[in-house]
């Protein structure tokens, strides 16, 4: 999950919200919280802003 997760907000390139990434890969945007918070903790993922990451 992590994979197309990340995968994902690069394809955005720009900062997004769970939400945004759970609607385009059509899955729960609790499961796509849960990847980010893991990839976030890695340091894959960063927060720009409240709300809205994007690849580190």
């Amino acid at each position: 999950m992590e994979a197309k997760v990340l995968e994902a907000m690069r394809d955005a390139g720009k900062p997004v919200r769970p939400g945004d990434v759970a609607k385009a890969l059509g899955v729960d945007s609790k499961d796509v919280s849960k990847a980010i918070k893991s990839l976030k903790e890695n340091g894959q993922v960063i927060s720009p802003k409240r709300c809205y990451y994007e690849p580190a």
